[in-house]
């Protein structure tokens, strides 16, 4: 069992999902579904490399709440070892609005703290520990890049909807080795990846949601993914999260970067089926079944 230390953001959300987005105009909107659950990136990766089979160290933020007990309540599982420093904000949340095509719009309800008080030498030792070493861009998260170099460790990060310019993803962009991102705000993401590769990073992976993914590796070059149009879309949380996990899952396998996409691909695919961040059906097993219908 691989071990994979993981530091990012864990929330908790209401989704509302409409047929399409209503307009910018003062409105009673009396039909939607409506559920509350575990949110965010770290959470996200955490459930579905849990149910793969890797032991995850998790460290996330939380506040003394109700909502910060519902996520460690989701978090309930025998590969996830949780290490929560405690927010004074309280527990981060969002409001996210899905329509019918999977777009989605996040609003922060109750975003973390600036400056939150973490003794970050406590992280040292799981990291030293671990296989595979996952820095999400929660802003905390970038005081644990020392940690990451000091001890050598590969660093694989997740971009999510950068769009080339913003500032903030930066410190994460330099420390990384392996770079996942979306192309939804970023029509320019083949040259970006170019350049990444040319600096010395070894892989790159951009996210098209249901027109696929490309990744650039410094072995193998450009491949491309199709989507599975099999999977029926719920709900699209998550999906960015879940591809990451089912990538690593062929990576620790020893698998080449096509076969990588492809796992993603089908990890993805059964996120998008449930209404969490991860599909409660997702085993081992089931991705494999999958694959050989799917690829073989």
């Amino acid at each position: 069992m691989k071990k994979v230390f993981i530091c990012g953001g864990a929330s908790y959300n209401s989704v509302i999902t409409l047929d399409q987005f209503p307009n910018p105009v003062a409105q009673t909107i009396q039909q939607c579904h409506f559920n509350e659950t575990i949110g965010n990136t770290g959470a996200g990766k955490a459930l579905n490399l849990s149910q793969l089979d890797f032991e995850i160290i998790f460290h996330t933020l939380i506040g003394k709440d109700t909502f910060g007990e519902k996520v460690l309540s989701y978090l309930d599982h025998p590969n996830i070892n949780v290490i929560a420093d405690i927010d004074p904000n309280g527990t981060e949340r969002h409001v996210n609005i899905l329509n019918s095509k999977g777009e989605r719009i996040s609003i922060f309800v109750n975003p973390n703290s600036k400056e939150i008080n973490i003794d970050y030498s406590k992280i040292e030792k799981h990291i030293a520990t671990s296989d595979i070493t996952v820095i999400n861009i929660s802003d905390y998260c970038r005081n644990i890049i020392p940690i990451c170099k000091k001890l050598k460790k590969e660093i694989w990060t997740d971009l999510h909807d950068y769009n080339g310019e913003n500032p903030y993803h930066q410190d994460f962009i330099d420390a990384a080795d392996n770079i996942f991102l979306s192309s939804e705000k970023f029509e320019g993401y083949r040259t970006f990846m170019e350049k990444l590769i040319e600096s010395g990073k070894k892989l790159v992976v951009c996210t098209h949601g249901k027109e696929g993914a490309t990744a650039l590796s410094y072995k193998e070059g450009w491949i491309e993914v199709n989507a599975i149009d099999n999977f029926k879309m719920v709900n699209t949380n998550g999906a960015g999260d879940a591809f990451f996990s089912g990538f690593l899952y062929g990576y620790s396998k020893g698998f080449n970067t096509l076969n990588c996409m492809r796992i993603a691909t089908i990890v993805a695919g059964l996120c998008v089926e449930s209404l969490e961040i991860s599909n409660k059906k997702l085993n081992i097993n089931l991705v494999e079944q999958l694959f050989n219908t799917f690829y073989k």
